[in-house]
């Protein structure tokens, strides 16, 4: 028993043992420092018995392991790919197109040996400092507008970049779709089925919120290329078969859910209740537009053709007439051309395959003697 100065009754101390470090488990097996780095760092370096010497020596003492850190600090490798993705973290686990990406992104990570570091942030909020933060060989960005500070961030950074989707950056490796060609064909089935009174459900065009009508200087001078060439590729389809474009109604909505497209094809719908199609520029949004559609009492298609963009798995559960992209592939693209040899000559290019899927949600329009089942 031991008291203190005023009597009371002390705890006696417990020795702590240090953990052992890798200089101290190289005296204890009587190797060299490189020899015990090895069996972490390079395995292939020692034989079999030697490792699992070192291995199960290093257990026994507790020593965790070399120092991340420390060893990026040496050999100035983060072994990490950043996914620079302007939204919120979970966006990238609820949209399926992003999730699909996603996984396709981290199988060529896996190939590589390499990690996958998110960097979200809120598309309404700068925080730069995210990017300058992150630890990362090098950068994919994923699908933001042109004039975003984060990509500016990336493109300071002195590590190679690839860019899905958009934008279109000088000098940077790009992976996409050509999104013009793959809503002209679409355009095309709507026109030979015979629609002209249309409406149209877009994502967001640009980094300021606007739930409401886009007018088509907007449409034109959008901050996100893939929207801007799916709306130029739907006005110039339906601007050869004499449809006015400036009198198509355009609905925009800033965030991506089932709930926004159900409630731009009301906004739509109101101001328009003779159209025959919607046309949504993604496959969430004409989910919600079904949705909508099915409120108010209107057959698909018999009384109003909706069509998507994207072939994500609900669209196929519903039939929706869509376009279908390789996300996964995209993904998986995206991450073999980063990791892949740099070619410093020019940058490449990767542009994927789309499907024209017909589906069950389009047909010619109703015509005015046929019953129309709206409110």
């Amino acid at each position: 028993m031991v008291l203190n100065r005023y009597g009371q009754i002390m705890a006696r101390s417990i020795h702590v043992r240090r953990p052992a470090t890798l200089a101290s488990l190289a005296a204890e097996l009587g190797v060299s420092r490189t020899t015990v780095s090895n069996a972490y760092n390079r395995p292939d370096q020692l034989s079999p018995e030697l490792r699992r010497r070192v291995l199960e020596t290093a257990r026994r003492l507790g020593y965790p392991g070399p120092d991340p850190v420390a060893r990026s600090l040496r050999t100035r490798k983060a072994g990490a790919v950043g996914l620079l993705l302007t939204e919120n973290l979970s966006y990238a686990f609820r949209d399926p197109a992003a999730l699909g990406f996603l996984e396709g992104l981290a199988l060529a990570c896996e190939g590589a040996g390499q990690g996958l570091h998110l960097v979200p942030v809120n598309p309404e909020r700068e925080d730069v400092a995210a990017v300058h933060r992150a630890g990362v060989d090098g950068f994919v960005v994923y699908s933001v507008p042109d004039d975003d500070p984060h990509l500016a961030a990336v493109l300071s950074r002195p590590v190679p970049t690839v860019v899905a989707d958009q934008p279109n950056v000088e000098g940077v490796d790009q992976v996409g779709i050509d999104d013009h060609a793959a809503i002209t064909a679409l355009a095309q089935q709507l026109i030979t089925l015979g629609h002209r009174r249309i409406g149209v459900l877009c994502m967001r065009l640009s980094r300021d919120r606007n739930d409401g009508f886009a007018s088509p200087e907007r449409q034109r001078s959008a901050h996100f290329h893939v929207q801007r060439a799916r709306l130029a590729g739907l006005a110039e389809a339906f601007g050869a078969v004499g449809v006015d474009w400036s009198g198509v109604r355009v609905v925009e909505r800033f965030d991506h859910t089932t709930a926004s497209g159900a409630s731009a094809a009301a906004q739509l719908l109101d101001a328009d209740p003779q159209v025959t199609a919607l046309i949504c520029t993604s496959d969430i949004l004409a989910l919600g537009a079904l949705t909508e559609a099915r409120r108010r009492g209107l057959r698909v298609p018999q009384d109003l053709t909706v069509t998507g963009f994207d072939g994500i798995a609900d669209a196929d559960r519903v039939g929706l007439t869509t376009v279908r992209q390789p996300v996964l592939e995209k993904g998986r693209a995206a991450g073999k051309l980063l990791l892949g040899a740099p070619d410093p000559t020019r940058p490449r290019e990767v542009i994927l395959d789309t499907e024209l899927v017909p589906g069950s949600t389009a047909a010619p329009p109703r015509t005015s003697e046929e019953r129309w089942f709206g409110p």
